[in-house]
């Protein structure tokens, strides 16, 4: 997994606070209060815009160059950057069963030491993928 890179325009809202909109991914829209809001509001909405594409298993778009994108009045573009590991470790807490096979003496050992088996699956795995 890997962090990306989506310019998004940040439009300023008559009633105060921004809307945002990404020209790579159009059905992306969403607002803010404030900047910080705005800002967070983005990384979320581009969180779920890519995971909807990739769960539908179409291909995510080249991010556009941000000297090739079109500011408006009143706009302004901030390049909005998107760690999907991170998003994911927060958003999917679901769990899967998974059948293993160890030798016996393994197991007898680690039941003696009252040692939780997913949870060191899930230790090792986590240092295996160096995440």
């Amino acid at each position: 997994m890997k962090k990306l890179f989506f310019p998004a325009l940040f439009h300023k809202a008559e009633e105060g606070g921004f809307w945002i909109s990404f020209p790579d991914f159009p059905e992306c829209l969403t607002e803010g209060d404030d900047i910080e809001q705005a800002y967070e509001m983005a990384v979320d909405a581009l969180g779920l815009c890519i995971e909807d594409r990739l769960n539908a298993k179409e291909t995510l778009p080249e991010a556009t160059a941000p000297d090739c994108v079109t500011i408006e009045d009143n706009s302004f573009l901030i390049v909005i950057e998107f760690d999907q590991l991170a998003y994911r470790k927060k958003h999917n807490t679901k769990t899967v069963k998974k059948t293993l096979t160890i030798p016996e003496w393994l197991n007898e050992e680690a039941i003696s030491r009252n040692i939780n088996f997913s949870q060191t699956l899930q230790e090792a795995l986590l240092a295996k993928c160096q995440v």
